[in-house]
């Protein structure tokens, strides 16, 4: 019966969810889910990851199918598993039993699908070999969904704006994959001590993770090394005084994702340097989360953060001048080089594969500033968005050893101060916030960001 009761669940999740697309667009539509990648040879594939337009309306991440949506119509195209593949891989659900658990009003084999292609919109996959059959069956040209014109780019915009706020069922996964992500960072904090590298660490969260039968939304970044911003490396050594930053998310069986970064001491003791450092990136992430709020440009968050960074580097005698002024000339941008963070929900960049269609504004573009380039999303939020906060401190080699960047801000650095810091290579604190009717709700608050609970953290083995 609960089996049954979750299935019916799903069913009228997705039905409010194709309702409400019917309501934008005047055009049928056909979404595809993907097929596995073979690694090497055809039989050892990487892991299935079905597109996260297809789950959304699907609900499954069903290989080799397709979903048909005329109005609120859903209909199934996939193919029975051949008898042999019961040996392979068990029993597998029949075609009907899946129309019915995901509340299709209709199935048929795939070879059926060319019959529904006259004047169908989809989403273009990355997936060369879907990607072909696309092209095939819709018989033209499956244009990215960020070009300018045509049915593709409508159905894009208007997927889009049905995703950006999170009905009940996707909030009860992003919670799930929060509260997981929770306890694979507070494994990956008792592990620090003992561990010799940051394997070791990397190891631990992602056990937590893989035990509560979830996958890791993205590469996992564990590293001593927090200045490479997406440093897939583990093999570097932990020592006494390293800082290790650790950027790790769990995602659901549904492809709902979380996004975590804690940067914490190996030896669960922040010197005195890291710990003024830290605390004024803690300072931008609360600033900003306090701000939070339905209507508020997320543009403007951006800016405050770099601010609150600006001043806080004024104060310990970094950078000079004015925050407001430093900032206005990108110099927080030498330490500060990414968005303040990103839209979360069906992929841990949810959307981006749109290009900038779901995360700016229509009208706006991204900048070509120093400090503004990679902003991820720049449009008001609304209740119901779920956004990343996470800002950051790194001494990168590449941007403070670049002549023009270094004859550009001689005057504005103090070199000297700076050096003195050394033991800071990069801190980056990063929560999840659901924006509500009153503010917003930190679905990931169960991991302190107090820099004396991390390292309490560290020291009490995970506990707090």
């Amino acid at each position: 019966m609960e089996i049954r009761s979750s299935y019916s669940s799903l069913a009228t999740t997705l039905r409010s969810r194709r309702q409400r697309l019917a309501q934008k667009i005047t055009f049928p539509v056909i979404l595809w889910s993907g097929s596995p990648h073979p690694r090497n040879f055809p039989a050892n594939t990487f892991p299935f990851r079905a597109s996260s337009h297809f789950l959304y309306f699907a609900g499954l991440p069903l290989e080799n199918a397709a979903i048909f949506l005329d109005g609120e119509r859903l209909e199934l195209f996939i193919d029975e598993a051949a008898a042999e593949s019961a040996l392979w891989h068990g029993e597998t659900p029949k075609r009907e039993e899946i129309a019915e658990i995901i509340g299709a009003d209709a199935a048929f084999p795939l070879s059926e699908l060319p019959t529904r292609a006259t004047g169908a919109a989809t989403i273009a996959l990355p997936n060369p070999t879907t990607y072909q059959e696309q092209t095939q069956i819709l018989n033209r040209a499956v244009a990215p969904s960020h070009t300018p014109e045509g049915i593709d780019r409508d159905l894009a915009q208007a997927i889009a704006s049905v995703r950006f706020c999170h009905d009940a069922g996707a909030i009860s996964e992003l919670r799930q994959a929060a509260a997981v992500t929770i306890e694979a960072h507070k494994a990956g904090m008792a592990a620090a001590k003992t561990a010799q590298r940051e394997a070791g660490v990397r190891g631990a969260m992602e056990e937590v993770i893989i035990a509560h039968n979830l996958t890791c939304a993205y590469p996992s970044i564990v590293t001593v090394h927090g200045e490479v911003l997406h440093n897939g490396q583990y093999h570097h050594p932990l020592q006494p005084g390293d800082l290790l930053l650790a950027d790790v998310g769990a995602e659901t069986a549904m492809g709902w994702a979380a996004d975590v970064t804690r940067t914490f001491p190996t030896t669960g003791e922040f010197s005195s340097t890291q710990r003024d450092v830290y605390d004024l990136v803690l300072a931008a992430h609360d600033a900003c989360i306090d701000k939070i709020h339905p209507n508020v440009e997320y543009r403007d968050l951006h800016l405050l953060a770099a601010e609150v960074i600006a001043q806080g580097l004024v104060d310990l005698g970094i950078l000079r001048g004015q925050a407001a002024d430093l900032v206005a000339t990108d110099a927080h941008a030498l330490f500060f080089p990414h968005g303040i963070g990103h839209l979360l929900g069906l992929d841990v960049h949810d959307m981006e594969d749109l290009g900038d269609l779901a995360g700016y504004q229509e009208g706006r573009e991204r900048s070509d500033r120093f400090g503004l380039g990679f902003l991820r999303l720049d449009r008001p939020l609304q209740e119901g968005m779920l956004v990343t906060i996470e800002p950051g401190f790194y001494q990168v080699p590449a941007i403070l050893a670049d002549p023009e960047l270094r004859s550009k801000y001689q005057h504005v650095v103090n070199w000297d101060k700076l050096a003195q810091f050394s033991d800071v290579r990069g801190i980056r604190i990063e929560d999840d916030v659901l924006v509500t009717a009153t503010g917003g709700e930190v679905l990931t608050a169960g991991l302190p960001t107090d820099a004396e609970a991390i390292e309490e953290l560290v020291k009490s083995g995970g506990k707090y």
